[in-house]
Order: structure tokens, then sequence, then C-alpha cells
């Protein structure tokens, strides 16, 4: 049985991948969740999405340390079995990582649709709500509630303001305040909750940030961090393992900002 077990949502690439990469190295036996659905996205999300390839290759880094599964954190039923895929597989569950999230955008907030807005309501706040709500039961009833920590990851849009990406940032500012509510409704179980809030980080989900802003490369992106670079899925992938970690009980109810500067 492994020290400590972790379950990562949106695992396939980008900072969950990263996460899942980091974790592992670490130690951590990992359930690795991404949906998957490649080219076969739903309407409201202009870009593709991460393929069963991609998740397939995070286990061939690790043999015998990951378990992977295809979900849709939309669906409770699905992320119910994930955890119980964990439990029958390790035994128990310590960590949770949130990282699934889409971006769409380009226009101002009033002139969203209704279903871009569903669409981010849906998979980047009531995903992060879905995980916790099957996860973090599990984590009070194992065998060290002291050592559990769920961890989403928010964004710097959930601090400040984003041009034509409104619908975004208001996402992300859900996802925050949904951290601190579980923070407080966790006092004195053990258990934590934070939230890590990377600025841009060369993902596919920042070429289409970039796409939605008519930039040429999304190194234009950096100039509004103080870095004056585009931050690694790796770097913030060390933050939320530090948040991960029985010291980051430090971090309960707080934002990391792992954004090179951003919200400054």
């Amino acid at each position: 049985m492994s020290a400590r077990v972790a379950l990562v949502t949106g695992a396939a690439r980008g900072i969950g991948a990263a996460t899942v990469r980091r974790l592992a190295r670490d130690g951590y036996a990992v359930l690795a969740l991404d949906w998957c659905v490649g080219e076969d996205v739903p309407p409201g999300i202009g870009y593709p999405m991460a393929t069963p390839e991609e998740l397939n290759a995070l286990a061939a880094e690790f043999p015998g340390q990951l378990e992977l599964t295809i979900a849709d954190v939309r669906d409770r039923a699905s992320l119910r079995a994930a955890v119980t895929q964990a439990l029958d597989r390790w035994g128990r569950l310590d960590c949770v990582v949130a990282a699934a999230a889409i971006v769409n955008g380009g226009g101002p907030l009033w002139e969203s649709s209704q279903e871009d807005l569903d669409l981010l309501w849906d998979i980047d706040v009531r995903g992060v709500w879905n995980t916790a709500a099957e996860t973090l039961p599990v984590m009070l009833g194992g065998p060290n509630p002291s050592g559990g920590r769920f961890v989403a990851v928010a964004s710097a849009a959930g601090t400040r303001g984003l041009y034509r990406l409104g619908g975004y940032g208001m996402a992300k500012h859900a996802v925050v305040g949904l951290v601190k509510g579980l923070a407080a409704d966790l006092v004195g179980t053990g258990v934590t909750a934070a939230a890590v809030s990377p600025g841009s980080t060369r993902t596919a989900m920042l070429s289409a940030s970039a796409d939605l802003y008519d930039l040429n490369s999304p190194d234009q992106l950096a100039a509004h961090q103080l870095l004056k670079r585009l931050l690694d899925p790796e770097e913030v992938a060390a933050a939320i393992a530090f948040c991960c970690s029985l010291e980051g009980a430090v971090v309960n109810g707080s934002v990391l900002h792992a954004d090179g500067g951003f919200h400054a």
C-alpha cells in the first residue's frame, strides 16, 4: 500500500499531467482522471481536449504507480466510481487535485451566450464541487484525516478581471469562494482545502486564450507577469504538490498565487 494516494482530475495534459508526474515522483500513488474527448468537444469549446493516448502515456511513465480512468467531472456517478477504483486498489485517499477546466469567451461578458456560461459553470465550478462532494467524505473517514488535502486549480482570473474572459473569471472567482467555504466547513477535521491560482502557463488552454485575443503567440501574454515569461506546468505543479503535502496544511483556506506576479 502506498504511503499517500492522490486523485487528479484534468490529468491527461497541461497542469494536471504535470501534477500527476510531480506527485508520482514524490512517491504518491495516483488515480489520473480525464474525460479525454479529443476533438469531440461540446459546443462552446473552440479547441481540442486531451486524448486517451495522452492519458495512457502517463501510465507508461510510472508503471504500477498510476491508475487511469476516463470520466467527466460533470457526472457525479463517474467520479464516485473513480473514488471506488482508488480505494479498491490502494485502500485510501489522501489528497485530491481538481484541475479539470475549460476556457471560452472572446467578447464582452454581456454578449456571452447562455450556453457558453453554462458550460463554464458546469465544468469549471460544478465539476470542482462534484469532485469535492465525492472525495471529502472518503478523506474524512480515512485512516489519517489530518493528512487529507483538497486542492482546486483556480486562476489569476479568480483574483483579477481579464479582458473578454469575464465568464471564465466569474467561474474562477467561484472556485476561490468554493474552496474558502470548504475550508470553513472542514474546521477541526484535519482535512484542509486550498486553491492554487496559476498565471499564464504553457498549456493548450493558454494557446486557446491567445486565440480568443487574436494574438500571434501565447508568449505575448507573458508581458502581464512580473517574471516577464510564461510559466511551465511543472512550476505550477510544484506549488500544487506543496499544498498536497502534510506541510501544506498551512495554506488551508488560502489561495496560493503561482502566477509569476500576474496579480500583483
